[in-house]
């Protein structure tokens, strides 16, 4: 069984088991979350349901880590205008492993 959940603007097919680097979700390490914003699920018996027949699923998981990414750097430069910026981001991200699909 598997289901395709959305969480921080992405999408994600998730299974029972998996661990899934996301956006950050507020919690502390071992607290239960519950997506509720389900797009499909996938049964064993190969249906899928999508669209209205999704929309009672749960994917429930517990947090697992509370991490940062790695760093980008982002560079700007206009040429002939000696302007250049450097700037760096670390994205906050959530290191969860998902429970069960209830559907």
């Amino acid at each position: 069984m598997y289901a395709v959940i959305e969480t921080g603007g992405k999408q994600y097919r998730v299974s029972p088991g998996d661990v899934l680097l996301i956006e950050r979700l507020e919690g502390e390490n071992g607290a239960a979350v519950e997506f509720n914003k389900v797009l499909a699920v996938g049964t064993d018996s190969g249906e899928l349901r999508a669209g209205s027949d999704a929309s009672g699923a749960k994917v429930t998981g517990t947090i697992q880590a509370q991490e940062r990414g790695d760093k980008l750097v982002v560079f700007k430069f206009k040429r002939k205008k000696q302007y250049k910026r450097t700037i760096g981001h670390r994205q906050n991200l959530t290191r969860v492993k998902i429970a069960e699909i209830l559907a």
